[in-house]
């Protein structure tokens, strides 16, 4: 389709996808972001942190603040001739869908964000509270000097966030029929078990951690952490990794090493984990050692002014009613409501997030904006 005939969310969309920005590189989206709503009155504050790219814009001076959050990096593409179409090329096809890597995750978002502050300034130039605007480059990468950096800087100087919109594509059916209001925490580990190497002809000269640790990882597994609460499901263990062995068929091995994590409710904290695992793993004798590494406390987002403003929205732009959950994995809106912040995510369909021929409907990203907008109205206007 050609320029003219797109709206003005897709033809933004359009043109941050078209810049092939893998994580950590922004290669220039958040320039464009800057300088449009730059155009309509936000202060902007770039933050180049180690590699990273952020920034923080903000409009208005006192009163509470309504913040979009979102990324301009993306994930690898993968093979580029497993693509239909190239990847950092936008197209929209016959059926009416967008294709392009960060379509859905989350460059659809991000432009329908910019398009919607800049007509709710517009038609409400005086309008109440604050709105703000905290992206990055590096939420799909390490995560250490993006969002969570940024946050830590406003903390600092005392900012103050009331409300957040993550764009992250929440969706899963249809635009808006889920939006997140919290997320499970995340806790991993990498368990080291030490046995004895040998031969495995001479088994009762050595001690094997396979064997050692089979027993212990088989009740980890089985274990009932918690009963989960009316927001989120059961805290859940699971091994992602085992690696033992030498690489010879005849040797009994050293160590073992077990990757694990748990995905965890408000019914557990990270202390009470770590203490039930290290008994079960006194319980069977072993000679062992836990590398802890936490991703992100759980947080949640009860009834209140933004999710009923969220889901008034899209009630009005959709006619349905939209379903809180927590399920998924983690995003950047951890950091967030660390800062005690209200945080929701609402963003396009998630069916094809991090595959090849990453694509949402083009006219998502319309609605998209329309409930951005009438959040916007009943969080803001006058």
């Amino acid at each position: 389709m050609t320029a003219p005939a797109l709206s003005p969310t897709l033809a933004l969309a359009c043109e941050l996808i078209n810049r092939p920005s893998v994580t950590p590189l922004d290669e220039g989206c958040q320039q464009l972001m800057s300088q449009r709503l730059a155009a309509c009155g936000f202060a902007i504050e770039p933050m180049h942190i180690e590699d990273v790219e952020n920034f923080w814009a903000i409009r208005g001076n006192e009163g509470p603040v309504l913040c979009f959050a979102g990324h301009t990096d993306v994930v690898p593409t993968g093979p580029l001739q497993a693509w239909q179409n190239p990847p950092f090329s936008a197209r929209i096809d016959e059926q009416g869908m967008l294709h392009g890597r960060g379509a859905a995750d989350m460059k659809g978002s991000l432009a329908a964000m910019v398009v919607a502050v800049e007509r709710f300034t517009a038609d409400h130039p005086d309008h109440k509270g604050q709105i703000a605007f905290l992206i990055t480059s590096d939420e799909e990468g390490p995560a250490h000097h993006g969002t969570k950096a940024v946050v830590e800087r406003l903390r600092e100087r005392g900012q103050r966030l009331d409300w957040c919109i993550v764009g992250e594509p929440s969706s899963t059916s249809l635009v808006g029929d889920v939006v997140k209001n919290g997320r499970r925490g995340s806790l991993g580990g990498t368990l080291t078990v030490r046995g004895q190497q040998g031969h495995v002809a001479y088994p009762h000269l050595a001690r094997n951690p396979i064997h050692l640790a089979a027993p212990a990882l088989a009740e980890l597994a089985a274990e009932h952490w918690d009963d989960g609460n009316a927001f989120f499901p059961p805290t859940s263990f699971q091994i992602s990794n085992l690696n033992a062995g030498t690489g010879a068929t005849n040797v009994i091995p050293g160590t073992l090493e077990a990757v694990f994590n748990f995905r965890f409710s408000t019914e557990s904290t990270v202390e009470q984990l770590k203490q039930r695992t290290a008994a079960i793993l006194d319980k069977h004798g072993l000679d062992w050692n836990v590398d802890w590494a936490l991703s992100g406390l759980p947080f949640l987002t009860e009834p209140g002014a933004l999710l009923d403003g969220v889901a008034k929205a899209i009630r009005s732009v959709t006619g349905r009613e939209t379903t809180p959950s927590t399920s998924g994995g983690t995003s950047d809106g951890r950091f967030i409501a660390a800062l005690g912040t209200q945080v929701v995510e609402l963003g396009p369909v998630n069916a094809t997030i991090h595959q090849v021929d990453e694509h949402i409907l083009a006219s998502d990203l319309d609605l998209l904006t329309e409930i951005y907008y009438q959040t916007l109205v009943n969080l803001l206007a006058c």
